[in-house]
Order: C-alpha cells, then structure tokens, then sequence
C-alpha cells in the first residue's frame, strides 16, 4: 500500500506492522463488549523523533492514529478504529533519570508503574500513584487516564504527580509542557490539559514525575461486614472521623473467594465484604489511627475489626485486592464500571448498585477504593450468554445514573473512551461539552488523534 510504504520509509525496518496475527494484540484494551476494528497497522516507535514522523505522515494522509500504552485500560480508549493506525508505546520503556535532590523522575511513556517504583525506591524514595494494575501498566497510560490506584485516598492520583510532559500534539509539532520548578504559574496549565485525555489531544512521549519520602512503617487494618451498606457506613465514619488513611480499599466475598481458587492464597473471612485499611503514620500515632479506624469499622456495623497482626497477612489481603479483576476475567466476560460519589454517599450508592443489580439479574462483584469514593462493580456474565450480557450492559447505565444522581461522576480513575461517553454528555453541561470540544479542535485541527472516542466531535 503505497500510503504505509511512505511511512515505513521514514522510520526504522521493525518498526511498522502489518501482519494480522501479530497485530491482533494491539487491537483493543480490556474492557469488555467496547468495540473494536480492524486497523491499518501498528506502529511501535522507539523515540519522539518516530512519534513525531508518524503523527506528520498522519496528517498528511488525513489517518486516525490510536495511541496505546500496555493494553489495560479498561473504557475501550485504546481501541481500533477502521483504517486507524495505532501507536503502541511498549517499546518506549526507558527510565531517563532519577533526580534524588529534586525527588524527580524522568521516563519514557512505556515503563511500567512498579519498574519506576523500584527503580525509585533504590534512593529511598516512592512514586505513590498505585493503580491496581501498576504490575502491567504504563507511566503514559497511567498519566492519559489520570490513574488513581490503591494509595490515592491520601497521596492523589497521577496528575498531581505529573510536573511536565513531552508531548507530539495534533498538529505534528513535539512540544514540552509543564516545569521542573516548585512553582509555576506562566501561562494556563497545559501539563494538566494533557493528563487525563485519553490519547485525544496529542500522544505523550516523556514524562517527568514527582516523587516521595519511601515510607518506613505501614500497619494494615482489616473489618469483615455483614454486607455492602455497613461497610459504607464504616466509610463514611472514617471520613466522618477525620482520618486520611494511606489506602482504604472494600472488596467483597465473591472477589477474595474467586481469588483464592485461582492462585490458592489460604484467604478466608466469615464476611461479606471486607474492608482493608493501612496507615503510614510512624510510631504511636501511627498505632493510635490504626485503633481509631478499628473504632470506625465496628461503629458501622463490622462484625470483626483488628490491626491485623502479621505484615504476610495484611499483605495477602491486599495482593488479594489487586488480582480480583484477572481473577474475575477467568469466570467469564467482565464489565467493570468506575463511578466515583462524595464519601459520605458511598452507603446509599453501594445500597443502590445492589438494588440495580437484584434487579437485572447480574452477578455483581463488587471492590473500591471505598476511602475516596471510587467503586467498582464488576458485572459477571456467563460465556456466550447474549440475554446476561443486555442485562449487564443495562445495570451498567443504571448504575451510572445513581451516581449522577448522587452527584458524582462517571468515571474515577478508568477514563470515558468508549463506554462512558453517553454517561460523560449526561454528566457535563452543553456549555461545557462545547469547550471540550473547542479545545480538542484547536489542539487536533486534523482530527485525527484518537478520534471518535470520550465525546463526539460536532
């Protein structure tokens, strides 16, 4: 094809793909039933120069470019389009310098979370954001979907960790945003423009990051629940009690049951649902705030609440927490929703989900970063089973609905891609869909970064 000769020209020999069953992989992210087509090609570049090359080429030939990290996204943001071309960034997966006096790190898009972070932790220092798929997922992906992750309910997502960014825009031109500085206010905040765009405005190809103090004590604390509502309402007495704790995740029977006879962990609880809590807080304090949150769990209605008494034990629960959705996937198609709602909300939307689910006849399993209001019920459908799947896809609406209703948000952490974007026209105002949209046409004037995808140009 004479178009992908052209571009095959500009970049190194193994760098465009063409073969179907090579390319199949790159194709779609994890999020079940958004769809998908055939692309063009793949491209995998090694540097920003490659990027740039492509994005030109792009332009000049008016095709649609879908940039990708490591493929575990989960709103479809990721997908193919017909005649698309993606851009895979695996093979961007340098770390570039670790700056210990200035706590800075400075990566390539395509290293993964947990590489940076023990790269990092060999200076004493910690990279906080920590999705619950930081062993497979990419600093560029974390970064285009503003990652939340376990530890957020106290050090933030992705984007305030994000100090600048290189980035190729919609217009071919590479470009740095951002600083390296404590402090800048020159000019609006296009760093923070760029976080959370899901691939729609430019495609990112360095990143700088902040860093932390590596922690030195961490107790873990663990309440088992009758059922989803009192482990709300012990959330909503934590929030009520003033304690930020390092991570404060729910997961419930189904999920730590589904775990266990996959990778055979010996978990168990006499309990619905549990909730998992740490502290970071050195010395007595840190031991008093893992009593006060004991306090909170039994006040909303836990049927035990301990400081769990070996470090092996409270990580098991947590690892635990982290392999639900692979556990999950292997029981049958999953689709994961991601509202996020006020804290002290977080009883009646939990109520809520259940109702929804009760009434649709969907399996629901249900894990959260219950500590900012991030849920995610994930909807189990048997393999093949077309009426289970409209149930599911229905409940998936549904739930949206209460959480707007409540009002929160469509999406916490996971991004709107394909499967939010009615949620996110139902969420935002038209004033405000416009100035998306004005914006994405000045950065994009081709229109051809990711198109189609978080909202519909007009």
């Amino acid at each position: 094809m004479p178009a992908l000769d052209a571009l095959a020209e500009r970049l190194p020999a193994d760098t465009v793909i063409v073969d179907p069953d090579v390319m199949a992989r790159y194709l779609h992210d994890e999020a079940e039933w958004a769809p998908y087509e055939a692309a063009l090609a793949v491209v995998r570049p090694r540097t920003a120069a490659e990027v740039q090359a492509v994005v030109r080429w792009a332009i000049a030939e008016g095709v649609a470019l879908v940039p990708r990290g490591s493929g575990t996204g989960l709103s479809g943001g990721a997908n193919a389009l017909a005649g698309s071309v993606v851009v895979s960034l695996d093979r961007m997966d340098r770390i570039l310098d670790v700056d210990p006096v200035e706590r800075l790190a400075r990566v390539q898009p395509g290293v993964v979370n947990d590489d940076l972070r023990a790269r990092v932790a060999a200076d004493g220092l910690w990279y906080p954001p920590d999705p619950a798929s930081a062993p497979w997922s990419s600093i560029g992906g974390n970064v285009a979907t503003n990652a939340g992750g376990l530890c957020c309910v106290k050090y933030g997502v992705t984007g305030q960790y994000v100090v600048s960014l290189e980035v190729v825009n919609g217009r071919g031109e590479l470009v740095r945003v951002g600083r390296r500085t404590a402090k800048d206010v020159a000019g609006y905040d296009l760093r923070g423009l760029f976080v959370g765009s899901e691939g729609t405005l430019g495609i990112i190809t360095e990143v700088t990051v902040s860093l932390l103090p590596l922690p030195r004590e961490s107790r873990a604390v663990v309440g088992y629940f009758p059922d989803l509502v009192s482990a709300g309402r012990a959330v909503a007495a934590v929030t009520e009690a003033g304690i930020i704790p390092a991570a404060l995740e729910l997961v419930d029977s189904y999920c730590l049951r589904a775990v266990d006879e996959w990778k055979n962990m010996g978990l168990s609880a006499e309990a619905e649902v549990l909730l998992l809590a740490s502290t970071d807080v050195p010395g007595a304090a840190g031991q008093a705030e893992a009593e006060a949150l004991v306090g909170c769990f039994e006040d909303g209605g836990a049927t035990f609440a301990a400081v769990s008494e070996t470090a092996e034990e409270a990580q098991a629960f947590f690892a635990a927490r982290r392999l639900a959705y692979p556990a999950l996937e292997r029981l049958g198609p999953v689709l994961t929703e991601d509202v996020c709602v006020a804290r002290h909300k977080v009883p009646q939307v939990l109520a809520a989900i259940q109702e929804i689910g009760e009434r649709n006849d969907v399996t629901l399993a249900n894990i959260a970063h219950a500590g900012d209001g991030n849920l995610h019920p994930l909807l189990i459908t048997p393999v093949g089973d077309e009426a289970a799947r409209e149930r599911a896809q229905r409940a998936f609406e549904e739930i949206i609905s209460a959480a707007l209703a409540a009002g929160g948000t469509v999406s916490g952490e996971h991004g709107i891609g394909l499967l939010k974007m009615g949620g996110l026209e139902r969420e935002l105002s038209a004033e405000v869909l416009a100035m998306h949209r004005a914006l994405k046409a000045a950065l994009d004037p081709h229109g051809i970064m990711n198109p189609g995808k978080v909202f519909a140009e007009r």
